[in-house]
Parts: structure tokens; C-alpha cells; sequence
């Protein structure tokens, strides 16, 4: 179901439930509606809330990773949003990461999924390719373990998205901005629990960044999901709900 998009400002978000903060951040080619069935399963005890990055509304001389953390931390002072359980699936997660770094003391958990940050492989030297539906398609299908799974709405998006030269412009900068920055050396530092939800068969970011991920932050957790892709939560919602609950609730459990 769709959930109603608010805007305060120039900040434009889901927010749907109450209880503990949980801040769900989304990809390069990403949609808010791509957390729509993580929504649903726990808007009843915890309050979502879901930034809209500013990826194709950036000047292009700003167009990059820093920019998108700005964006993030100005949103979460203006919502006063503390004690934030925050997850990002791809570059969603590597914007989760530098603002973690940044503001530890702001966030009880993190959670990635998909995330860049070490290494992701690239989607085509001439990626995104301007005007070439079965071309987008074809991309699209590469980030799903099953293609039939993609709905023609999610491909007509992307699709639309890439007819406009300065939203290609600025994907192609943020993209290379995010594999310009490696943070191998950084991670370390996040102290925080952490959960790693990765899918077995993804193709951008394959399992050996999961491992090394785990292998680099020091209190983590790393779950695969056979038979997914680059998008858990929504590939394989019910087994990556799962999963997430489990991690979001065991204080809750442990204090009975």
C-alpha cells in the first residue's frame, strides 16, 4: 500500500507508526516505496521514518556522497530523531555508515543491507543508458535474483528517471563518488551492534563484502538469505523481516 509522503521544508519523508526510532535509508535507483512491506510489518511498534535522499535534486557541483549525509543530518536535527536504529540498503548503506561514524552517539543499531562502502561492482561503463528501455530492464533484472519478482511500475520508474540528462549526470557522479570511497580503514571505529542482512546471490555486492563487512566491524552480526539478490526486504521480505525483528526486539526479550 502506499504511505503518504510529508515535507517539511526541503525534506521530504515517510513517517508511519510509533516507538523506538527506526530510519530507513534507500539506494541510488531506489524508491521510498521499496521499505513499504518492512513498513507494514513494524509500523506497530516502531515509528518508521524514511528520507527521500536528494540524489536528482542535487546541484551537480554538490552531487556526492557528503552532500547526501548533510542532507541526512539536517533531516534528523530537524526532527530532534535520537537513539535512531538505522538501516540502508546500498548506497543507502553508505550514507548509514559515514553518518554513523559522524554521530555514533545518535544511533543505537545499524543495520546494513546490500551496502557499498568496500566494493561494489558497477553496473556499466555507460550506465545509466539514456532512452534504451530494454536496456534499463536488463540492469534492473541483474540486481534481482528473480526477474519476474521486479513489477513493469519499478522498471517504468527507473526508466523515466533515466530520460533526464542531469538526473543520469548526477547518478553517474554519486556512483562514482560512493566507489571512490572505500572505507576499510574507517568501519573499525563503529562500536555500535550491527546486522548484516545479504543476500547470497548478490551481484553488486557479492558475499565476500558481507564477510568482510563482518570481518571489519567489530560487533556485528552477518545473516544471508539464499535465492536474493541486492534487495532483501523486498525479494524476500518475509525471511528478511525475520531476521530484522530478531535483532530489533532481543533487548526487549533479554529485559523479561
Amino acid at each position: 500500500m502506499p504511505f503518504e509522503i510529508k515535507e517539511v521544508g526541503k525534506y521530504k519523508y515517510i513517517e508511519e507508526g510509533s516507538g523506538p526510532n527506526l530510519v530507513l535509508l534507500h539506494g541510488l535507483f531506489g524508491a521510498l516505496s521499496n521499505w513499504d512491506l518492512v513498513i507494514s510489518e513494524f509500523k506497530d511498534k516502531f515509528k518508521i521514518i524514511i528520507p527521500m535522499l536528494p540524489i536528482y535534486d542535487l546541484p551537480f557541483r554538490k552531487v556526492g556522497l557528503d552532500a547526501l549525509v548533510d542532507h541526512l543530518e539536517g533531516f534528523i536535527d530537524l526532527k530532534k530523531i535520537d537513539d535512531i536504529n538505522l538501516m540502508g540498503n546500498s548506497l543507502g548503506g553508505h550514507v548509514a555508515l559515514i553518518y554513523t561514524l559522524k554521530r555514533q552517539e545518535t544511533v543505537k543499531k545499524l543495520i546494513l543491507t546490500g551496502s557499498s562502502g568496500l566494493f561494489e561492482n558497477a553496473m556499466g561503463g555507460s550506465f545509466p543508458k539514456r532512452g534504451s528501455y530494454q536496456y534499463v530492464k536488463e540492469r534492473a533484472e541483474y540486481t534481482f535474483y528473480d526477474p519476474k519478482s521486479i513489477s513493469e511500475a519499478y522498471i517504468q520508474e527507473i526508466f523515466e528517471t533515466t530520460k533526464s540528462i542531469p538526473k543520469c549526470l548526477n547518478i553517474v557522479a554519486i556512483a562514482k563518488s560512493a566507489q571512490r570511497h572505500n572505507m576499510a580503514n574507517e568501519i573499525p571505529n563503529i562500536k555500535i551492534p550491527t546486522l548484516l542482512i545479504w543476500g547470497l546471490n548478490d551481484t553488486i555486492t557479492p558475499p565476500m563484502v558481507a564477510h568482510d563487512f563482518n570481518r571489519l566491524i567489530p560487533n556485528s552480526t552477518l545473516k544471508f538469505i539464499d535465492k536474493c539478490c541486492h534487495a532483501p526486504m523486498m525479494e524476500q521480505p518475509e525471511k528478511f523481516n525475520t531476521i530484522l525483528s530478531k535483532f530489533l526486539l532481543e533487548d526487549k526479550l533479554m529485559e523479561r
